[in-house]
């Protein structure tokens, strides 16, 4: 199998308008959100046991939704495997199943976990999407279930998500620093909406992908009838859905820049107020809080992902 190819990108970012679009390609297969590689990793630290393997892998809805069973992942599995290798395999089960030589992923949660993604695929690609996040967090925060919603959008929410957007930008654009031009390459969200051909045909040609028309011609071709949030997929790519300008009050937009601003103007992006600044304190704050936060839920999740009880509270599907 060749490298495969890794879609980056904070939430709310176009990753899943992108993700269908190279899907679309006859070269890769890139299915929907995979969210068990963290959690079999954990699991299979070392060299990995097929069997329990497959007992773990019986048990994630995700596999299941893909249309996957254990068995088809079964005959690409040996003993003395790394975790990354049997990981691999799943996706390579997927590939071969939708008539593809190529695997990929995008899962938006893994902007967490670059150091723990690059380990398990060392030759892999990655394609970082770059949103202003300031847009991002308006589509973040209008999104129709769960704790974040508009409703309770305010300057503090939305220097929460300005948090999140400048700690996994970055971090992705320190991982491409680390693995240089061949495996990492950086595209715009408003790029790939105002021109999707040409964007999506640079993609291509540093994944050594053959740009076909229909990659860009998705529109009304996906099932996005369980998925509300996705329904912007019903029609062709547009610019200007959402603007902060247009959409976020003064307050908002100064609270994401207070914590975000000077990776906005690196990015190039417009400011408020386009003066140098340093974080404020209550920036600081928030940002001490975010990573606080992100380092407990990490290790919890952790040890609760190692636990003997997880088989206990996971059934086999």
């Amino acid at each position: 199998m060749t490298a495969p190819l890794i879609v980056l990108g904070v939430s709310r970012s176009g990753t899943t308008l992108l993700r269908v679009m190279l899907d679309r390609s006859s070269g890769v297969a890139i299915p929907d959100e995979s969210f068990f590689v963290p959690l079999l990793a954990r699991r299979h630290r070392r060299s990995v046991d097929p069997e329990r393997f497959l007992d773990d892998l019986s048990r994630i809805p995700t596999v299941r939704a893909w249309g996957l069973e254990a068995e088809d992942v079964a005959p690409r599995l040996h003993s003395q495997m790394s975790s990354g290798q049997a990981i691999s395999a799943i996706f390579e089960a997927y590939a071969a199943k939708v008539g593809k030589a190529r695997w990929g992923d995008k899962t938006p949660m893994y902007m967490r976990h670059l150091g723990l993604i690059e380990r398990l695929f060392p030759e892999a690609q990655y394609v970082h999407l770059i949103r202003d996040g300031r847009d991002a967090a308006l589509s973040f925060l209008e999104m129709p279930a769960g704790t974040f919603t508009r409703t309770w959008a305010h300057p503090q929410k939305t220097s929460e998500f300005a948090c999140l957007w400048q700690r996994e930008v970055r971090g992705a654009r320190a991982l491409g620093r680390r693995v240089g031009a061949r495996r990492y390459y950086e595209v715009r969200y408003e790029d790939l909406v105002a021109t999707p051909s040409p964007v999506v045909e640079s993609i291509c040609d540093f994944a050594n992908l053959t740009f076909e028309p229909a990659m860009v011609e998705y529109a009304g071709m996906v099932d996005v009838s369980e998925k509300p949030h996705q329904q912007r997929l019903l029609r062709p790519p547009t610019a200007g859905l959402r603007s902060w300008r247009r959409d976020m009050s003064p307050g908002e937009a100064r609270a994401f820049e207070n914590v975000a601003g000077n990776l906005l103007a690196q990015l190039g992006y417009e400011l408020l107020d386009p003066r140098p600044r340093s974080p404020t304190a209550r920036a600081r704050a928030a940002l001490a809080w975010y990573s606080a936060r992100l380092a407990a839920w990490n290790a919890t999740a952790s040890v609760q992902q190692r636990s003997p009880l997880w088989r206990r509270r996971h059934p086999p599907l």
